[in-house]
């Protein structure tokens, strides 16, 4: 069965988690692949972008690299990265061949489409890579990407968000988050300082080492940071993304020493893909905030749906203060759609809302929710404009 048959009977996760699946998958494999050296990309916010930063960085100084991330805005290639591109159908599919093999039927029926591909991205770069840069998925202590063994843990601004799975209050997240650290700890900057008191507990209880970005960017890196960010038109909450990579490499005592040129931001990270048109894939409150800052004393059109199981009305609140009017882009998907809450809660705001129509070159536009929405707002985009 080929790979996009097969994924597409498979869930995108299941309502309980079973805690022995993973660890029962992983000694069925453990023979058969060669693990590189594992840097764990943990947190709520930025881990797509930390890692990639952290791999070209890598890759540019020539070590073999692979990233992978989720979920995907086009095509599933994009989760899987090795040595600066998506990996290719041809590999992808003689990957998924050998891993078919290698599984126990059990297995390959109960595997989860996450859990699966976690294993074939690995496959994929086993013998191929020096590093890996594994980004995890919504959770850490119990996500499919923590069995792997790690050289280094490295946890991204940790928030609210996905709370029917992680917990409802910033405790209980950061800690099933920070539960997954390893034998070496970075810790980058917090918007929630709770969570440097609480890796402190938990590093302690495990004898992990313990490091905070703070602690070790120097001035020169600061001023290098800030250079980044400045001659790429790059928005600021990318420097806690840009500042944990490089405290990663002076931890790992690797070589900072990278072209700059080779850092490029991830697809639908506050990405301009026109003049009067940023698409940002955040979609939880602390990414409202961060782009709220951005788009500071500005107005724009606001682009935007919700599945129905998310904070929409706290996150409409903190855009409000950049919100001209809200447009609303349909989409059918199974977990259901906030359309008509959307609506009320703009209505009693009292911002103007509507369905999405056009892009007017008159207007400032943000497209700015799920990668789903991005996905919906690209094909449509694209398509406008051939």
């Amino acid at each position: 069965m080929k790979l996009a048959t097969f994924l597409a009977d498979k869930p995108l996760y299941y309502d309980t988690i079973d805690y022995d699946r993973m660890p029962l998958a992983y000694q069925e494999i453990k023979g058969h692949i060669t693990l590189p050296k594992i840097i764990h990309i943990v947190g709520t916010n930025g881990k797509g972008s930390t890692g990639r930063f952290l791999a070209q960085m890598l890759q540019n100084q020539g070590f073999s690299t692979g990233h992978y991330t989720s979920p995907h805005i086009f095509k599933f290639n994009e989760r899987i990265w090795l040595n600066g591109h998506s990996v290719s159908d041809d590999l992808l599919e003689t990957s998924h061949q050998m891993l078919q093999r290698l599984f126990s039927q059990t297995i390959i029926n109960t595997l989860s489409y996450f859990e699966y591909t976690t294993f074939l991205a690995m496959l994929v770069f086993s013998k191929r890579c020096e590093f890996i840069v594994l980004e995890a998925g919504l959770g850490g202590e119990h996500d499919g990407t923590n069995i792997f063994p790690k050289i280094m843990s490295l946890f991204t601004p940790i928030g609210l968000d996905h709370q029917n799975f992680l917990g409802t209050t910033i405790k209980e997240i950061a800690t099933t988050k920070l539960e997954s650290m390893g034998p070496l700890v970075l810790i980058a900057s917090q918007y929630e300082k709770e969570v440097n008191s609480i890796a402190k507990e938990i590093a302690k209880t495990k004898g992990a080492s313990l490091y905070f970005t703070k602690d070790i960017l120097s001035e020169e890196d600061k001023i290098r940071v800030d250079r980044l960010i400045e001659k790429n038109q790059w928005p600021d909450f990318q420097k806690i993304n840009l500042s944990g990579a490089l405290c990663a490499l002076k931890l790992l005592r690797l070589s900072t020493h990278f072209s700059e040129d080779a850092l490029v931001l991830m697809q639908g990270r506050c990405q301009k893909i026109s003049a009067n048109v940023t698409l940002d894939v955040g979609h939880n409150p602390m990414a409202a905030r961060a782009i709220t800052d951005y788009f500071h004393n500005k107005k724009i059109n606001l682009i935007y749906n919700s599945f129905i199981d998310k904070n929409y009305e706290e996150i409409l609140r903190i855009l409000a203060p950049i919100i001209n009017k809200v447009e609303l882009l349909r989409l059918d998907n199974p977990r259901g759609m906030a359309d008509k809450e959307i609506r009320k809660i703009c209505e009693s705001m009292g911002i103007e809302v509507a369905d999405f129509e056009e892009i007017k070159q008159e207007r400032n536009y943000l497209v700015f929710g799920s990668f789903s929405v991005a996905e919906k707002f690209l094909k449509i985009y694209t398509k406008e404009r051939k």
